[in-house]
């Protein structure tokens, strides 16, 4: 597998990020900066699954695709990058895979299909995921410590040591949707308290997701083939187009709530709304895809 070559190419990504910062330190200052400018310049999103393209693991060509061409890409992708970013400019990071929970099974995916990356800092041990998206995405790293409250925009998030495996939790709030259109959306996440992953902390190498990858592209019970999904943090919440459905979300701790502004839009504005809500400029066509599955924001 190619891999990016050195400095031009991190003052890329940097650039792509809008990361103007000095890490000379490689301290949790900076990699706080880092992490939150990558969720609020990337997009989580598997447009490429529904407009004729397909992902892979190869990093020269995720680097081409998100840093070069301005798009996003699902976790494997971004958390992928993320992990070569955080080698190159020095920090401690192993690759872990984890298993995401699934509220039909009522249990944790059987199979890894998650990729996140562990940074050790001064001794501390921390968890970075910038590829999750929507409200389960985390700003900043989260410290790997059990039970621990850690406060972020999105509602507070815990990392819980069962033994065998950790497990991410976040306790959110309540959603109010404004258009009444969507008050009963299947979209809409009603748990206060919900499981978003597991994950054990056994070193996982690239080609340990080479066939998820592809199995995610392509199983049509995949929650990624039946749906076209695209999210961008925002300083005040996300936005998200899932399927033809738009939203726009507002977090209201001060409140206890989520401002959820959601509405339908047409196969004709899809490509605007790429262009002037997630910056995305597609090279095919978009055909966009809902059927039902066990997606919540």
């Amino acid at each position: 597998m190619c891999q990016p070559e050195g400095k031009m190419k991190l003052e890329e990504y940097f650039k792509r990020i809008g990361f103007h910062g000095s890490f000379d330190k490689l301290d949790l200052a900076t990699l706080k900066l880092v992490h939150k400018q990558h969720v609020m310049s990337v997009p989580f999103e598997n447009l490429s699954i529904h407009c004729g393209e397909k992902n892979t693991m190869d990093l020269e060509v995720i680097f081409d695709k998100i840093v070069r061409s301005g798009r996003g890409g699902w976790c494997l992708e971004n958390n992928f990058l993320f992990g070569w970013v955080l080698r190159e400019m020095g920090y401690d990071t192993t690759t872990l895979g984890s298993r995401v929970f699934n509220s039909i099974l009522n249990d944790f995916n059987p199979r890894e299909t998650h990729l996140i990356n562990k940074v050790i800092i001064d001794g501390k041990a921390y968890i970075a995921d910038v590829s999750f998206g929507v409200s389960s995405q985390v700003w900043e790293p989260l410290e790997l410590i059990s039970a621990k409250d850690q406060t972020q925009a999105a509602g507070v998030f815990r990392l819980i040591d069962k033994g065998d495996v950790w497990v991410l939790e976040k306790t959110g709030r309540k959603p109010e949707v404004l258009n009444p259109d969507f008050a009963k959306s299947s979209l809409v996440n009603r748990k206060e308290t919900k499981q978003i992953y597991c994950f054990t902390l056994e070193p996982r190498e690239a080609h340990h997701f080479f066939e998820i990858s592809h199995t995610l592209q392509t199983d049509p019970d995949s929650l990624f083939t039946n749906k076209s999904i695209c999210s961008l943090q925002t300083p005040t919440g996300f936005r998200a187009l899932i399927g033809w459905t738009y939203s726009e979300v507002t977090y209201k701790p001060e409140e206890g709530v989520d401002v959820l502004d959601m509405r339908d839009i047409t196969d004709d504005e899809i490509e605007q709304v790429l262009s002037e809500k997630f910056s995305l400029k597609m090279k095919n066509k978009v055909r966009p895809v809902c059927n039902k599955s066990w997606y919540t924001f």
